[in-house]
């Protein structure tokens, strides 16, 4: 039976066939299997999504990887219009939110390879929950940050460095690291954007925040998956 529209959730995983750092890095192997399905993968472990979409220019790069549609992926062809390395996410979110059926999103990107479901289930109930009493309309994760930091001029930003404290003790600051975010029809279409006008901070798993934009990024993120796969194997132990 289909869910009304009200409380369908639909996770957007948009992807392009070409990238400017890592040549061809949503299709290159990392790990065993291309990256894209990675964190496909694991959104289709959340049971709480109805439908993961990708809107992508490489339909047919898809299908070389083995992907076609099924009754929860729905591939939608990229308009070109909004096509290339320089046209906002923003855009290409909109084409999707306005042409689906769904209350809720979620939104993450394929080089996000080590984010879990447990992750993903439990930042949909904190937003859930905090909608529910007027706190958020959206949600974004972010890496929590203690650290001395300096402008280009060598100015002290956050700290006197005449009196050093702990770093656990300086206030902390927080990093959008483009892991994961939810937000409502309503929440985009006032601003626009995948963050809304009330959005709420979601402190993710450190190790879970790998965003591969470089070459440095796939080997550390390479690395940090066969460390996590290690430690699995080893609580089964």
């Amino acid at each position: 039976m289909n869910k009304p529209q009200s409380e369908r959730i639909v996770a957007l995983l948009p992807m392009k066939a070409n990238s400017t750092r890592v040549k061809g890095k949503n299709f290159r192997d990392f790990c065993g299997k291309p990256l894209f399905r990675w964190v496909l993968d694991t959104l289709l472990e959340v049971d709480e999504i109805d439908q993961v979409v990708i809107n992508t220019d490489a339909r047919q790069l898809l299908a070389e990887n083995g992907l076609t549609e099924t009754n929860r992926i729905l591939i939608r062809d990229r308009k070109p219009e909004i096509c290339g390395d320089n046209v906002s996410m923003n855009l290409v979110l909109a084409d999707d939110v306005s042409n689906l059926p769904a209350n809720l999103f979620i939104m993450t990107h394929t080089t996000n390879p080590l984010i879990s479901a447990k992750t993903i289930q439990k930042a949909i109930v904190a937003l859930k929950e905090n909608m529910a009493v007027g706190k958020a309309d959206s949600l974004f994760t972010v890496d929590k940050v203690q650290a001395r930091f300096y402008r280009a001029d060598r100015s002290p930003v956050n700290h006197d460095p005449g009196n050093l404290v702990p770093t656990q003790n300086l206030e902390p600051w927080y990093e959008e690291n483009s892991n994961l975010y939810i937000f409502t029809h309503e929440s985009f279409e006032l601003t626009k954007a995948r963050i809304g006008k009330q959005p709420m901070m979601y402190e993710s798993p450190l190790h879970e925040s790998v965003d591969i934009d470089t070459p440095a990024d796939w080997n550390f993120a390479k690395v940090a998956r066969a460390y996590l796969h290690e430690l699995k194997c080893s609580d089964k132990v």
